[in-house]
């Protein structure tokens, strides 16, 4: 796609933008009862921004104009903003993390796939060496530690020479059997086709005969398999099977990532000739116009003076540097316009203090009346809480998105780019934009030369000296407290390991196995509910809770590959032993947050996090001391502030054995992983088993084997399809197709999630905070929704007698 198509897409997005802006505007403004009608207008809005979110980010990868990409990347930032604010009022008003668009998703002509939240593809990009570099480290002190992941493709077992010696043996005469096997089935084959010679004699002798049999035998061979082919045509033109060449990677493919190559190229150029011309124009313009700008400064300064001086008798007082200086006092405006401000001020300021005078003698209330008053709020209170309505919570990103769509407007929407072809930084936009520095930079100097102007001017004129202003010494002293203050809250936050560096401090969590390597998983790895994953990288602490197998620890490692994150596990059984007592456990914590604030973004992962706030510990576990990090976490949490991008995550699949109250104190979000329903389960079977080797034929229904498989989770359907897919396995598949019953005879051992476990983890979540407001306000609308129907019939009866 050419750089005018991506032009084209970010205008039609804006447009779409602006439009959605407009009605969200419109909609805020008007209260509304029927939560129905709300959670539609939510997820309409919902649906529409992930659309723009889905563009925006497409452009903003593809687009090689720097000024654009700024610009677009504001926009973005407030449209992702808003995408999480509005998931948040969804969340509030039906309480639970789970929402369904279909009939939505319908009326807009949407697929369900177009509802998935893509992980901006610059989140790598921006941070690529530094994450590459920060990996190159992590294998080295891995390897130097003997810590390194084992390759499981390429283990190789160190043996004894006896032992090698007989495997070879073993090989050799396995090898000498088989030959002799198929030499032996070779004279077997011939003396059978002796005897048959003799039996039928003349028969074989006519040669008509024998052709018209072969004839027979090749045409119903050639018939059935040209029937085959075309069943399957038929079937790949009906769109109920993809065509041969479907998963093969064509041409048009290759061209296009060598096309995105070589745009990813012209970007980096770009901004590198934009970050240059930024110092470069600034220096030029210095040269060129910096003497003007200082003397019209001075100019327009010095005649302030004068006519201050002209009408009110004395010159005026100039500006401090911490107020602004001489930019408040002329911002766009001419001499003349400021007196008339002033002059208008100090008479509104006169009108001001009369007024005051006025209500202050005029309002003294009296004891009745405050009692009547009192009465009459507490009234409006009850018709308050009997007549709730539903508003919008106020949006932090809006203005966001409109000061960006603005300057869309302003700049971009049409403007002439004929002569700028190739897409590179327009130089007059950073002129103007660098005009407004060097005008503040210069402004900053003049004034330090008008106020020595000014002081002789008012010396020369009339004789006034300026005293130093009263009151300094007082808020020394306050400063002097303030710092004090300051040093008391920094002996709290003390940093234990001031004298060390971050590289030490990383060797040293990678040593202990504190600091973990991720597996390579990406999101799109990860087959089941897009809803899970779309939430998990932005909030400050996450419980992912599940039975086993559902893909709870994969979506952990999927989030450090997708951001780029560092991977700290604290787990009870990895910390077990380590960092002994108090004071040890103060420095482990310490060390483990220093590192990933400095290293952001990290990802604090703590497996079987039930063990954390158990009710009771187990005899067993007791010397592992596993409820170590209990009263550490929700202080840890009060300290990381909203800038910091760390993550908590948490995985259980027993939640039954831990505290809830302390449990949900930790984790903000609590997100149940089901297991995968029939959809799901589809998609699943059909991935592994291309993925490990596998060819899909007609022989396996991989519809019937979804359906008999409900109840198994993902990592078993995983483990299944690799075991019956062996290198063996793989290469008989020419000649004999897979089939649904050997993976059935593989899932015989397995036990599945039945209702009783799922039912369990369900009436859990039904005690957590979100799950208890579901079930509250589950229980008191269908009570109230009793109440009214009991009026009304009520009412019908009355007007019968």
């Amino acid at each position: 796609m050419s750089n005018q198509m991506y032009n084209k897409m970010w205008h039609q997005t804006q447009e779409a933008l602006n439009t959605l802006l407009d009605k969200e505007s419109e909609k805020m403004t008007e209260p509304q009862r029927n939560k129905v009608i709300v959670f539609q207008m939510l997820a309409t809005f919902y649906i529409k921004y992930v659309q723009i979110f889905r563009n925006m980010e497409n452009v903003y990868d593809q687009i090689v104009h720097p000024q654009k990409r700024v610009l677009i990347r504001k926009i973005l930032d407030g449209v992702m903003g808003r995408v999480l604010e509005l998931k948040n009022e969804m969340v509030e008003l039906e309480m639970t993390e789970f929402h369904y668009f279909d009939d939505i998703l319908q009326d807009l002509k949407l697929a369900p796939q177009q509802l998935d939240v893509p992980i901006p593809r610059y989140f790598l990009k921006e941070r690529l060496e530094v994450i590459k570099g920060r990996e190159k480290i992590l294998a080295r002190i891995l390897n130097e530690c003997g810590l390194n992941l084992p390759d499981v493709k390429f283990a190789v077992k160190s043996l004894a020479l006896e032992e090698a010696v007989k495997m070879i043996q073993i090989a050799e005469r396995a090898r000498q059997g088989r030959l002799r096997a198929m030499f032996m089935k070779q004279i077997f084959l011939q003396e059978c086709r002796a005897k048959e010679i003799k039996l039928l004699g003349q028969r074989l002798a006519d040669t008509s005969l024998a052709a018209l049999q072969i004839q027979k035998v090749w045409r119903g061979f050639h018939q059935s398999k040209k029937t085959v082919k075309e069943r399957e045509e038929e079937m790949v033109f009906l769109g109920m099977k993809p065509p041969h060449v479907f998963n093969e990677i064509s041409a048009a493919t290759i061209q296009s990532e060598r096309v995105t190559r070589l745009r990813n190229e012209v970007q980096l150029k770009h901004e590198q000739n934009y970050k240059e011309a930024l110092v470069n124009i600034k220096e030029e313009l210095k040269l060129m116009e910096g003497p003007d700008i200082k003397e019209h400064l001075q100019d327009q300064i010095r005649q302030w003076f004068i006519e201050c001086r002209n009408l009110t008798g004395t010159f005026p007082d100039y500006p401090n540097v911490e107020d602004g200086g001489s930019a408040i006092i002329f911002s766009n405006k001419t001499p003349e316009q400021v007196i008339e401000d002033i002059l208008a001020n100090q008479e509104e300021e006169e009108k001001l203090k009369k007024k005051k005078k006025k209500e202050e003698k005029e309002s003294k209330p009296k004891k009745g009346k405050k009692a009547k008053e009192k009465k009459s709020n507490q009234k409006e209170k009850v018709v308050k809480e009997e007549d709730e309505e539903w508003k919008m919570s106020p949006s932090l990103f809006l203005q966001l998105m409109e000061e960006g769509n603005s300057l869309y407007k302003d700049t971009w929407m049409n403007k002439d780019e004929s002569w700028n072809f190739p897409q590179d930084y327009d130089p007059e936009m950073i002129k103007e934009e660098k005009r407004k520095e060097l005008e503040f930079e210069i402004r900053v100097q003049v004034d330090e030369l008008m106020r020595q102007e000014l002081r002789n001017l008012k010396l020369a004129v009339n004789k006034e000296i300026e005293h130093p202003a009263r009151g300094k010494k007082g808020k020394k002293q306050g400063k002097g407290k303030k710092g004090k203050k300051k040093g008391k809250r920094g002996k709290k936050d003390k940093d234990l390991t001031a004298d060390r560096t971050i590289e030490s401090l990383y060797k040293e969590l990678v040593e202990k196995g504190l600091l973990i390597q991720a597996l390579k998983v990406n999101l799109s790895d990860y087959i089941g509910s897009a809803e899970v994953h779309e939430k998990a990288p932005w909030v400050k602490s996450l419980l992912l809770v599940g039975p086993s197998g559902v893909g709870k620890k994969m979506l952990v490692h999927a989030i450090c590959t997708e951001t780029g994150a560092n991977l700290f596990n604290l787990s009870a059984s990895n910390i077990a032993g380590k960092y002994p007592g108090k004071s040890g456990l103060q420095m482990m914590l310490h060390l483990v947050f220093k590192v990933a604030r400095e290293l952001q973004p990290s990802v604090v992962w703590i497996q079987d996090t039930e063990k954390t706030f158990y009710k009771r510990v187990p005899q067993a576990e007791k010397l592992n001391e596993p409820k170590r990090l209990k009263k550490h976490l929700p202080k840890l949490l009060k300290l990381l502030k909203p800038d910091d991008r760390i993550l908590i995550v948490g995985t259980t699949q027993r939640p039954f054995d831990a505290e809830l109250q302390s449990f949900c104190r930790v984790y903000q979000k609590i997100i149940l992983v089901p297991r995968p329903d029939y959809a799901s389960r589809y998609v699943l079977w059909k991935q592994i088993i291309l993925r490990n080797g596998g060819v899909l034929t007609n022989a396996l229904n991989i519809s019937c084997l979804s359906k008999v498989t409900d109840g198994f989770t993902q990592g078993q359907i995983v483990k299944v399809v690799k075991d019956v897919l062996t290198d063996r396995r793989i290469r008989q598949q020419a000649y004999k197709p897979l089939t649904g019953v050997e993976f059935l005879t593989m899932m015989t051992s397995m036990n599945p999630v039945y209702k009783e476990e799922e039912e369990c983890f369900k009436n859990w979540y039904d005690k957590t905070p979100l799950g208890r407001k579901r079930v509250m306000s589950l229980t008191v609308g269908g009570s109230r929704e009793k109440e009214k129907e009991k009026g009304k019939k009520k009412g019908k009866r009355g007007k019968k007698k």
